[in-house]
């Protein structure tokens, strides 16, 4: 069965219906009308698409480039499919009363990940990325910091394991970014130049690891404004090392340029909040959304294109979704900065935008993700 023969397949798919689907549910409760609610307030919407959407993301991600990087089996078949089910599992028990069985399955979710690429990477002795097994029990941890707040076993406010697994994220993102969106730039945009300066890949990992380290504690005040600060000038200046400005005819290219922008703009958001002169909620979508929509938008289509025998290549319907994602997030962050009195119609029409953009890929490449390589190659 060609959907379950490597994990980006089955993820890929599951993770396009559920963004669309339940942020598009999300945004009728949140305006007042559904009745009955989808997600029971923000906490279970930033769950949803934390823990659900983005580590579905990351699970079809990580199988299929552990496999890559290890030569080594990663889960497919009966094995993958049991993975999916316990996502799935999670999905639909946040949705009930049964508290317990939503933390132990939606923690068991990243664990399992965990072991999937866990072992492959043990037996290649591929010590590099075995920082990704790591992050995934610490976003495991989250969860159930989540979960166990919730459940009054903690007295723990539920948004300190959601802000600690955005912060893992973004330090997820910030690695990989910096491996690929060089070389993607120059492999696709001859004569771009992109570069990577060794003393600041380091400063950009290490200030990111901070943040993250710097939210556990947690820091306040000036000294966090200070490191959010050089955290997001350490990114943008990263950015500008890969001449984006030189991608603009490539939109397999320009939509890493333009999500990863977002990271440095949600870092300064960051330090403003602190400040007191933006809302919190702003700068969290400009990483949700901007940073994280765009990229897995910008990753989903080029590996899906990839591994499947397809030439790298974005055609109208994908130029479509990086459009629509990009406009999500600008219309969410930049809306109630500009009119305040607009809130609830950024809300609203964000949410549709990004709901068509991942509508659009589950419809273009559900062909895609469950035929076999036109190339005929396993995988």
């Amino acid at each position: 069965m060609p959907l379950l023969r490597l994990g980006f397949r089955l993820f890929y798919l599951l993770a396009s219906i559920f963004a669309a689907a339940s942020v598009l549910l999300w945004t009728a409760q949140y305006a007042g009308w559904l009745e009955a609610p989808y997600l029971r307030g923000p906490l279970w919407h930033a769950h949803e698409m934390l823990f659900g959407f983005t580590m579905a993301v990351i699970a079809g991600f990580l199988f299929t480039a552990v496999r890559n990087w290890t030569a080594q089996p990663t889960p497919t078949g009966a094995v993958l499919a049991a993975i999916a089910l316990l996502w799935l599992a999670g999905r639909a028990l946040v949705l009930t009363p049964f508290g317990w069985a939503s933390a132990i399955v939606n923690a068991a979710f990243p664990l399992a990940v965990a072991v999937g690429i866990g072992i492959p990477l043990g037996r290649a002795a591929n010590r590099r990325n075995y920082f990704f097994v790591a992050l995934l029990v610490v976003i495991a941890a989250a969860i159930l910091a989540v979960h166990l707040g919730q459940l009054g076993v903690f007295d723990l406010p539920g948004w300190i394991g959601i802000q600690i697994a955005l912060d893992v994220v973004l330090f997820v993102m910030a690695v990989m970014a910096g491996r690929v969106i060089p070389m993607f730039t120059n492999n696709g945009v001859p004569g771009a130049g992109a570069r990577r300066v060794a003393w600041l890949e380091r400063a950009v990992l290490g200030t990111t690891l901070l943040v993250l380290f710097g939210d556990a504690l947690p820091i306040r005040g000036s000294l966090l404004v200070a490191l959010l600060a050089i955290t997001a000038i350490a990114h943008g200046t990263r950015l500008a090392l890969w001449t984006p400005w030189k991608t603009l005819r490539t939109p397999l290219v320009w939509i890493l340029h333009g999500a990863y922008a977002w990271i440095p703009i949600h870092l300064g958001l960051r330090a403003l909040v602190e400040l007191g002169f933006v809302p919190s909620p702003l700068a969290t979508h400009a990483l949700t959304i901007g940073a994280i929509g765009g990229l897995t938008i910008g990753m989903m289509t080029r590996t899906a294109r990839g591994h499947t025998g397809r030439v790298l290549d974005a055609d109208r319907f994908e130029v479509a979704c990086y459009a629509l994602v990009l406009a999500a997030a600008a219309v969410r962050v930049f809306v109630p900065l500009i009119a305040s009195g607009h809130y609830l119609g950024s809300v609203v029409a964000s949410g549709v935008l990004w709901s068509g953009a991942y509508a659009i890929y589950a419809v273009r490449y559900w062909p895609v993700l469950t035929r076999p390589r036109l190339d005929g190659k396993p995988g």
